[in-house]
């Protein structure tokens, strides 16, 4: 299931790395700055971006093993390649104190339950109802995006002490969230990761 990488790819990446040196970061950290960086061509994600290596190790693995990833909206599921995604929204519906974007996050786990990969680029009250659900998840994208609420649940989601990837600024969106998981699906797989 090897990935062809288009010349344009290539090129795009090798100019990125012209103007940001990434090889301090460890591999999978590494990996996911970059596709960030390139989907949204900002070099500043280099510093704004926060995850840990070991979280995001053992959520390599749970996704090449077949873990569910959800997304809050259907842009974010667009950007996904190569995996089938759940995204409720169309199904969800906005109630009082209870936005549509988070009715569709609780009917994603009732669906799926826990050990998912949650991949949230657009929506912040999609991730503050996340946080409520005790959902147990192999990693969350926290990515949203904007000026009302999107900090505010980034750093709710840091120091909930969930596996996580999030940044700190306002930055965000369906774009940098789907290339953040879709680094985890093109890194290679490790042959202790196979043997697991």
């Amino acid at each position: 299931m090897n990935r062809v990488v288009h010349p344009i790819e290539e090129e795009s990446y090798r100019r990125m790395r012209a103007r940001l040196d990434t090889s301090h970061f460890p591999p999978l950290t590494r990996a996911v700055v970059e596709r960030v960086v390139h989907s949204a061509a900002d070099l500043d994600y280099a510093s704004d971006l926060v995850m840990d290596e070991g979280e995001l190790a053992k959520a390599h693995a749970a996704l090449h093993a077949g873990a569910p990833v959800v997304t809050d909206v259907e842009m974010v599921a667009a950007g996904i390649t190569r995996r089938e995604t759940v995204c409720r929204l169309r199904d969800a519906v906005a109630g009082p104190g209870l936005t549509r974007s988070a009715h569709a996050i609780r009917l994603a786990f009732e669906q799926v339950g826990p050990g998912a990969l949650w991949v949230i680029g657009n929506a912040p009250t999609a991730l503050e109802e996340l946080l409520t659900l005790g959902v147990s998840p192999a990693l969350v994208i926290g990515l949203p995006v904007g000026f009302v609420g999107a900090v505010e649940s980034k750093a709710a989601l840091r120091e909930s002490g969930l596996p996580a990837v999030s940044n700190v600024s306002e930055k965000g969106g369906s774009a940098v969230a789907s290339a953040a998981l879709n680094a985890l699906l093109y890194h290679p797989v490790s042959h202790s990761e196979e043997k697991s």
